[in-house]
């Protein structure tokens, strides 16, 4: 039986971006469950209700660029939340950006595991699951 993540948690504003992410994500039948919030504060509310609840998700692909409340304003967020628990979830930035600023300011938030650029492909989510989760995925997927 193929061993797969429970859930994995989509967080960005394009449609486009979100249906090939999670189609990508079907095709290589990694999770269980796959879950879209199209902006960040509605994230933090799943995540609040999750953790309530005892189930948030086991990686996270968060968006850099939204409107209201972009990629760094929910990992603020997300640590004034949820620094005290110990979660045990992995968050990957993604972006279209080529600003090397960005990924320095990624370095410094101990909760991102990734940085990657837009758009997800077999070969940077079989990184990122060797790598984060190495007890579940050994070979590429």
């Amino acid at each position: 039986m193929k061993q797969k993540l429970h859930s994995i948690l989509l967080i960005d504003d394009d449609d486009a971006t979100n249906f090939i992410n999670s189609f990508l994500l079907k095709q290589l039948d990694i999770t269980e469950q796959i879950t879209i919030k199209d902006n960040a504060a509605a994230a933090l509310d799943f995540l609040q209700t999750g953790i309530q609840e005892m189930q948030i998700p086991d990686l996270i692909f968060l968006d850099i660029n939204m409107p209201g409340m972009n990629g760094w304003e929910f990992l603020e967020q997300f640590q004034a939340r949820f620094s005290t628990r110990k979660l045990h979830t992995v968050i990957v930035m993604l972006t279209t950006s080529a600003n090397p600023d960005d990924a320095e300011k990624a370095a410094t938030y101990p909760e991102i595991a990734a940085f990657k650029t837009k758009p997800l492909d077999k070969t940077k989510i079989s990184e990122i699951l060797r790598l984060h989760f190495p007890q579940l995925f050994r070979e590429a997927v």
